[in-house]
C-alpha cells in the first residue's frame, strides 16, 4: 500500500471520526471530499462514506458501553405490554426506531442509487447541498422552540426518529442533526436527545456499512489495508472526540454551519455544471 493511500485513509478516518458527532452530515461532507478532491465516482464515494460509519459505530459502542450493558440486562424481561414503561423505555425505543430506520433506509438508499445514475457530479454535489441546507433549517426550528425536560421516550418518538434516521442515508441529511431535532421538538431536553441519538446510531451505522459492502460486492472503492487504516482511525478519533464534540454542539449554533456549507455546495455544484 503506497504512502499516498495511507495518508488518504487516515484523512478519511479523521474526518469521519470528527464529523459523525457534528450535525453537518458526515456522509455528505465525505462524499463531496471524495468526488471533488479525490475524483471518486458518486457511487464509490457514497459506498465508502457509509462503510466508514462502521468505525464510529465501534466508537459509540465503546463510549456508551455502560448503557448498552444495562439494556442487554433488561432485554430478557422485555414484554410488549409495558414496553415503554420505566427503565425498559430506552430499549424499546432503540428496537422500534432501528426497525423503522432499516425499512426507510433501504428505500432511501435505492433512491440514492437512482440519483447517482441520473445526475452528474455537479448536480449530485448541488443536491447534497440542498439537503444540508434543509437539515440546517430543521435544526434552527428545533432550537427556537426551547428545551423540554428529561423524559422517557415513547412509541411516537421511536417512529418519528426512526423514519428520519432512515432518510439520513441520503448524503446531506445529518443523522444526528435530524434525530436530535426531532427529539427536541418532541419535548426532550438536549442531553437526553444526544444520548438517544447516538445510541441509535450504533445499529444504524452497522446496517449502513453492511449495505455498502453488500452492494459493492466487497470493500467499496478502497483496498483491504487502506480500509483497515481508515476504520481504525475513525474508531480511535471518534472515541476520543465524541464527548467534547457533543458538548460543543450543545453550545454552538451548527444550523448556520449546515446552511453555509450547503450553500457553498450548491454554488459549487452549479458552477461545475455550467463549466
Amino acid at each position: 500500500m503506497s504512502v499516498d493511500r495511507v495518508v488518504v485513509a487516515v484523512v478519511l478516518g479523521v474526518l469521519q471520526g470528527v464529523f459523525e458527532w457534528l450535525p453537518i452530515s458526515s456522509e455528505g461532507n465525505l462524499v463531496v471530499f471524495l468526488t471533488v478532491v479525490q475524483g471518486a465516482s458518486p457511487a464509490d464515494a457514497v459506498g465508502l462514506s457509509l462503510f466508514l460509519h462502521l468505525g464510529t459505530a465501534a466508537a459509540a459502542a465503546a463510549f456508551y458501553r455502560e448503557e448498552l450493558v444495562e439494556m442487554a440486562r433488561l432485554a430478557p424481561d422485555w414484554r410488549p405490554g409495558d414496553a415503554f414503561d420505566g427503565e425498559r423505555a430506552g430499549l424499546s425505543f432503540l428496537a422500534v426506531a432501528t426497525l423503522v430506520s432499516g425499512a426507510v433506509g433501504i428505500g432511501a438508499y435505492l433512491a440514492v442509487a437512482e440519483a447517482m445514475t441520473a445526475f452528474g457530479g455537479g448536480a449530485f454535489v448541488a443536491a447534497i447541498g440542498i439537503l444540508l441546507v434543509g437539515t440546517g433549517a430543521l435544526q434552527r426550528v428545533a432550537g427556537s422552540v426551547g428545551l423540554g425536560g428529561r423524559r422517557l421516550p415513547d412509541g411516537v418518538d421511536a417512529l418519528v426518529v426512526g423514519a428520519l434516521q432512515g432518510l439520513a442515508i441520503l448524503p446531506g441529511v445529518s443523522r444526528s442533526g435530524v434525530t436530535t431535532s426531532a427529539l427536541l421538538l418532541r419535548g426532550h431536553d438536549g442531553p437526553s436527545s444526544f444520548e438517544l441519538s447516538f445510541l441509535l446510531s450504533i445499529p444504524a451505522a452497522l446496517g449502513a456499512g453492511a449495505i455498502a459492502v453488500v452492494d459493492a460486492g466487497g470493500l467499496p472503492g478502497i483496498g483491504a489495508r487502506a480500509a483497515a487504516v481508515a476504520l481504525l482511525t475513525s474508531a480511535v478519533v471518534g472515541y476520543l472526540t465524541i464527548g467534547a464534540l457533543v458538548r460543543l454542539v450543545d453550545r454552538v449554533a451548527f444550523w448556520g454551519v449546515c446552511v453555509a456549507l450547503g450553500g457553498l455546495m450548491v454554488l459549487g455544484g452549479l458552477a461545475s455544471i455550467a463549466l
